[in-house]
C-alpha cells in the first residue's frame, strides 16, 4: 500500500468520539451511493461438506473436534441449490472444508457443472489450490473465489494453525493472485476478527487489498470482516472488536477504498445488520446454514461421527455446523427489511452469457 493511503486509513481507525464516528458515517454513507447506488447483492452459503484436514483452534470443522460430518453428492447438492433458488437467491457462495478425499477439485467442478444451468452466480470457499486446478472450475462455471487469510499477524497464525496444508502462511496469502491467473471475474479476501488486535489485523488486511487491486487489477474485489461466533471446540476470541469499532472499521474501509464490495454475513446480530447496512455495505447473505445440508436436510443417512481424522459409526440429526449465526431471519424478511430502508435486493447481477 502506498504510504499516504496507508497513514490515512491508520487514522481512521483511531479512537474516535461520537461526533467524529457520526462524521465518518455520514461520509461512508454518501460514498457508498454514489458508487453503489440503492442495490445490495444477496447470496446464500451452500456448505458441500464439513471433512477437513487441518487442525485450526477456532474452527467448527477442525479435525481435533469430534463432531458429525458428511459429504454431499453432487444431487444432493443440487437440492440444497433449487430449494435456495425456490427462495430467490441466484448468487451462491460453495464451502468445503478441506480435504482432498472428499472435496476434490474434480468433485468441486462437477458440482459446478451440475449448478450452472441453474445458478448464475456461484462463487467458491473451499481450500486453496494452484492455478492449474482452478482454471476447470472457471470453465466450468465459478465466477468468484473467496479466501480469508484469517489472521496476518504471522506469529498467531502459527500457533493456531496446528497441522495441515493451512498451515503454509504464504501459500494462502498467495492464494488470491493465484485465483486472478486461473481467471475468477470476482475475488474476496477478508481476516477473521478475535484472532488477534482489530487495529493491527484492518491495518494488513487494507495492505493486502491495494496491494491486489494494482496486481489484479481486471477483477472485482470484495471484503469482509467476520467477527468470531460460538462453535464446535469452544474456541474463545482473544482479542475484542466491540460493535462500536465495528462500525469505525466498515466506515474507514469504505472511505479509503470507495469501490470495493464490503460483505456482511449472518454472523452478526438483525439489529446491528440492519443499522450496517447504509454505512457501506454492499453485499449481503441471508437465510444461512453453515452446515452440509442444512437447507434441505440432504445427506443425513450418510452422517458419521470423525473423532481426531477417523470415522466412527454415528447416527445424528444433522452434521455439524462451521459455527453459529446469529441473524435467522429468512431470506424474504431480509429482502423485505431492505425494501423499507430504501434499498433494492439485488437477486441476479451476472449471467455467464453476457461474455458469450
Amino acid at each position: 500500500m502506498a504510504a499516504p493511503l496507508l497513514q490515512t486509513f491508520a487514522e481512521l481507525l483511531q479512537p474516535a468520539s461520537d461526533a467524529e464516528l457520526e462524521r465518518l458515517a455520514r461520509e461512508s454513507q454518501a460514498v457508498t451511493r454514489r458508487h453503489f447506488g440503492k442495490a445490495m447483492r444477496l447470496f446464500a452459503p451452500l456448505y458441500l461438506s464439513n471433512e477437513c484436514i487441518n487442525s485450526c483452534s477456532y474452527c467448527g470443522f477442525s479435525r481435533e473436534n469430534a463432531i458429525l460430518r458428511v459429504t454431499l453428492e453432487i444431487e444432493q447438492v443440487l437440492k440444497e441449490a433449487r430449494h435456495l433458488r425456490k427462495e430467490g437467491f441466484r448468487n451462491i457462495l460453495l464451502v468445503a472444508g478441506e480435504h482432498p478425499k472428499f472435496v476434490s477439485s474434480d468433485y468441486l467442478e462437477q458440482c459446478v457443472k451440475a449448478l450452472a444451468p441453474e445458478m448464475p452466480g456461484i462463487a467458491l470457499e473451499v481450500g486453496p489450490m494452484e492455478t492449474a486446478e482452478y482454471a476447470p472450475l472457471v470453465r466450468a462455471g465459478a465466477e468468484g473465489l473467496v479466501v480469508y487469510q484469517e489472521t496476518y499477524h504471522r506469529d498467531t497464525y502459527a500457533a493456531l494453525h496446528v497441522s495441515g496444508p493451512k498451515k503454509d502462511y504464504d501459500w494462502r496469502l498467495a492464494c488470491p493472485e493465484r485465483a486472478y491467473d486461473a481467471g475468477f471475474r470476482r475475488i474476496g479476501i477478508g481476516a477473521l476478527f478475535g484472532l488477534w488486535e482489530w487495529r493491527e489485523e484492518a491495518l494488513a488486511l487494507a495492505a493486502h487489498l491495494d496491494f491486489l487491486l494494482k496486481k489484479c487489477w481486471k477483477a472485482q474485489f470484495t471484503v469482509s470482516l467476520p467477527r468470531l461466533r460460538p462453535a464446535a471446540g469452544g474456541f474463545q476470541p482473544r482479542f475484542a472488536l466491540p460493535d462500536r469499532e465495528y462500525v469505525q472499521l466498515i466506515c474507514a474501509l469504505r472511505l479509503g477504498f470507495p469501490q470495493v464490495g464490503i460483505v456482511l454475513s449472518t454472523r452478526e446480530p438483525a439489529a446491528l445488520r440492519d443499522g450496517l447496512i447504509p454505512l457501506g455495505v454492499t453485499m449481503l447473505s441471508a437465510g444461512s446454514h453453515t452446515e452440509p445440508g442444512g437447507y434441505t436436510g440432504q445427506g443425513k443417512e450418510s452422517l458419521h461421527l470423525t473423532v481426531r481424522g477417523k470415522q466412527v459409526a454415528a447416527k445424528g440429526s444433522s452434521a455439524a455446523e462451521q459455527f453459529e449465526i446469529a441473524d435467522n431471519r429468512s431470506p424474504g424478511e431480509v429482502a423485505a427489511m431492505l425494501r423499507r430502508q430504501g434499498f433494492e435486493p439485488v437477486w441476479k447481477d451476472w449471467d455467464q452469457a453476457i461474455i458469450h
